[in-house]
């Protein structure tokens, strides 16, 4: 693609977020959201296979209606309140819908059969901007309006998507899969604690944003596409192999992670607001997606997986590819635990 274009592209993709971010009129957070979600697709066909399209088409359909369903709700509050910001005097049903649309965008449950769908069938580098960059502007108009939102709708939401994200990841082989469905359970731990504490809400973004980074790191300069492939890391780039396993670890909430902080700290408060039964059936969900983590550590670092070729004859050549984040995101994720005493 032209350098000029991809330039054009990447400004509009991340100037999308920065207008939803800094705008206090919803009609222009809905501008936000329509520059990163039209930015974002020729990243997505940028490699012209029916597998890309295909992804290409469902995202645009998906995030095309959840668009039109946020619309419309603004313009519903602009006819009842004649403002084009929503007050406390805003209807249920209004707010109810601004809820669904941002749910379809951020991939929660029940709405969120599209995105393992999707990431599964684009590139690494644009599957890391899906998972990360483009869960910020929704997840900011979230934070604006939780207050007006019922909390018995958007604890329901939480847990279905913890439990969606830890069970369907289980049965998955592809790398990108696991991560859309790691991605869908760390959206439902966030939006269970927003009601109660929104900061843990901005922490575990930031985490699991950094985290995520981290693992695309590794996955995209050799194509780790899928679990067998994985296995091969070991020949491929030795070094990262004890990095891998930390981040692993790290995402799936292992003390004394970085990762496991934001899943304490929410257990905690949810346990302070009496939701005993809640953050029991999260804690037990955090156990089985730790399971799929490593499962891939198994695989990485300890197993060699059946090929028709014999994977140990391969001649290990030195790696010239560059790792610029992947330095600074591992010791992020991994060692600012003592942190997590400035947040409570």
């Amino acid at each position: 693609m032209n350098p000029f274009t991809l330039l054009i592209i990447y400004f509009t993709i991340f100037s999308g977020p920065m207008v939803t971010m800094l705008s206090s009129s919803f009609f222009l957070m809905w501008i936000g959201l329509e520059m990163n979600l039209l930015a974002i697709i020729p990243l997505m066909m940028n490699k012209s296979n029916p597998r890309s399209m295909e992804a290409s088409t469902k995202y645009f359909i998906t995030q095309a209606t959840a668009s039109m369903i946020f619309l419309m709700s603004v313009i519903l509050n602009f006819k009842q309140m004649g403002l084009w910001t929503f007050q406390p005097q805003t209807s249920n049903l209004t707010m109810t819908l601004i809820f669904i649309s941002l749910s379809i965008k951020l991939g929660l449950s029940p709405f969120h059969a599209w995105l393992p769908e999707v990431t599964q069938g684009i590139p690494f580098n644009t599957g890391l901007l899906l998972l990360t960059w483009q869960k910020v502007a929704p997840m900011t108009i979230l934070f604006q309006i939780y207050q007006s939102i019922d909390t018995y709708i958007l604890i329901s939401s939480a847990i279905i998507s913890v439990m969606v994200g830890a069970w369907g990841g289980l049965n998955q082989t592809q790398t990108r899969k696991i991560m859309a469905y790691s991605s869908i359970a760390h959206m439902g731990w966030m939006i269970s604690i927003l009601p109660y504490n929104p900061l843990l809400t901005i922490i575990n973004l930031i985490i699991y944003i950094l985290l995520t980074l981290a693992i695309f790191s590794i996955l995209h300069p050799y194509s780790f596409s899928s679990i067998k492939t994985m296995s091969l890391l070991w020949n491929k780039a030795p070094v990262l192999l004890p990095m891998m396993a930390l981040i692993l670890l790290s995402t799936g909430g292992l003390p004394p992670m970085t990762g496991f902080m934001p899943k304490w700290l929410i257990i905690t408060e949810l346990l302070k607001n009496n939701n005993t039964i809640m953050a029991t059936t999260m804690a037990i969900a955090a156990l089985i997606n730790l399971f799929f983590y490593t499962r891939l550590i198994y695989s990485t670092s300890l197993t060699i997986f059946p090929t028709n070729n014999n994977s140990k004859m391969f001649i290990q050549q030195p790696s010239n590819k560059k790792y610029f984040t992947l330095p600074s995101t591992i010791i992020l994720g991994t060692l600012t635990l003592p942190l997590s005493s400035l947040a409570l």
